[in-house]
């Protein structure tokens, strides 16, 4: 792997974008009550937990958290692997009487928040699902957009926005590359 075309977020833009995205959260529902934070597998999750942790540090209320893995509720499952690798969801309270804070790292398409959506409702009827992305790049091919955004980057569709975390990945750090570099 060569390096990126351009580095999009740095570790400390990508804390500053979070801490925007939870005081935008508090001032949308009024504070963090019956709120809930739910991050989609893989890279969702930690930025869920760090957005969990912020409205909990501002608004002095512990924020529920939750994991949902899409895999059996892709549009395109048979196309990405014979055997997927299915990950645990878990979201340990009632979705009733809550606002859920979906949380992903990028929006593309829309097909992965579709899925999620999808595998959501099967876990029960919450009072309102909230997106929140780290970065929106663009491109959509179904009729979704986040309500909190890190980053809006607009990008041709042959790019590749790559994005690390600490807790998954050892650093953060948004990039963006050609396919080619990738190899």
């Amino acid at each position: 792997m060569t390096a990126p075309k351009a580095t999009i977020l740095s570790s400390d833009e990508i804390r500053r974008a979070l801490t925007r995205i939870a005081h935008e959260i508090i001032e949308r529902n009024k504070g963090a009550e019956n709120l809930a934070i739910i991050g989609v597998h893989t890279r969702g999750i930690p930025l869920a937990e760090r957005l969990a942790s912020k409205l909990s540090e501002l608004e002095g209320v512990e924020v529920p958290r939750g994991m949902l893995d899409i895999t059996l509720y892709r549009d395109d499952l048979s196309e990405v692997a014979r055997q997927p690798i299915i990950r645990e969801t878990q979201v340990p309270f009632d979705l009733a009487d809550r606002r859920v804070i979906l949380v992903d790292d990028v929006l593309y398409t829309g097909r992965t928040v579709r899925a999620a959506l999808d595998a959501l409702i099967d876990l029960g009827r919450p009072e309102g699902i909230q997106l929140a992305v780290l970065v929106d790049r663009g491109h959509r091919e179904l009729p979704i957009r986040a309500d909190y955004v890190g980053k809006n980057l607009p990008t041709a569709k042959h790019e590749v926005v790559k994005v690390k975390l600490q807790e998954t990945d050892g650093t953060d750090i948004v990039e963006l590359f050609d396919p080619e570099d990738l190899q």
